[in-house]
């Protein structure tokens, strides 16, 4: 019988420092994760924490990670031959298909850029899934952009739209990714579009008010809501939001239901 909360040893391949406090780890594993999905990483005798996935294909699984507790400090002492423990892949990913043949618009904050990474890059790769693709993604600082190479490529194919907080960047606006969504050619897009928000819950809170005032109804706007998840299969109710498990019916969900989900 398969056990779905069994890790299993993976090997690491490739190590990419992205910024000053993020870097990349691919995995070697046969998982296959939708789009917006998550995995346990853990060590043994150290703990576990939930990463999303940031790209994947035959054989592999990236994982963007910062350093901000006593698992991800162990993660981040391993390199290429050393081993991590995954489980998963779990949770709701983002509703693709419902993407397809319309206009796309992707708002993320710092690393809230990797859990649409591989999906970004989907749509670069296949140019006519969709109609069109508008990219607003705003970081603290240059120290904090990730992704560096993806982000110069997918201006190629998308409207994208890249910020700093305060500071000046050659190339770049300076300001919150708030200040850019009346930017967006809504009128342009009929009724014919979908929102994509994900970053820290203040960002999402607000980037979700100025969509509104721009006359985005809530069932077009979706938005990935990571919260302390240990379990993940709906267990141990660490997770849980009101009578809502964010590792079973997240993390990504649509803002009708997201807007409500106050911690």
């Amino acid at each position: 019988m398969n056990n779905i909360v069994k890790p299993v040893p993976c090997k690491i391949l490739e190590v990419k420092k992205e910024s000053k406090l993020e870097y990349t780890f691919k995995v070697e594993t046969d998982i296959k994760p939708a789009h917006g999905q998550f995995l346990q990483l853990s060590i043994p005798k150290i703990g576990e924490a939930p990463i999303s996935v940031s790209a994947y294909g035959d054989g592999w699984i990236d994982f963007t990670i910062r350093s901000v507790g006593k698992v991800t400090d162990e993660i981040f002492t391993k390199g290429p031959g050393d081993v991590l423990f995954l489980r998963g892949a779990y949770g709701k990913g983002w509703p693709v298909e419902k993407f397809e043949g319309k206009n796309v618009v992707v708002i993320t904050g710092g690393t809230g850029l990797a859990p649409v990474r591989s999906m970004l890059n989907k749509f670069y790769n296949e140019p006519d899934y969709t109609k069109s693709v508008t990219l607003i993604t705003g970081f603290k600082n240059e120290e904090g952009i990730v992704f560096k190479g993806e982000l110069e490529k997918w201006k190629d194919r998308f409207t994208t739209f890249y910020t700093l907080d305060a500071e000046k960047k050659e190339g770049w606006n300076t300001g919150f990714v708030t200040e850019f969504v009346s930017k967006v050619d809504w009128a342009s897009f009929g009724d014919n579009y979908e929102v994509v928000i994900v970053g820290p819950p203040p960002m999402m809170k607000f980037t979700g008010i100025e969509c509104s005032k721009c006359g985005v109804p809530d069932e077009k706007i979706w938005v990935s809501y990571e919260r302390r998840m240990s379990c993940a299969v709906g267990k141990c109710g660490h997770c849980r939001i009101d009578e809502v498990y964010v590792c079973l019916e997240g993390p990504v969900f649509n803002y009708t239901q997201a807007k409500y989900l106050v911690d």
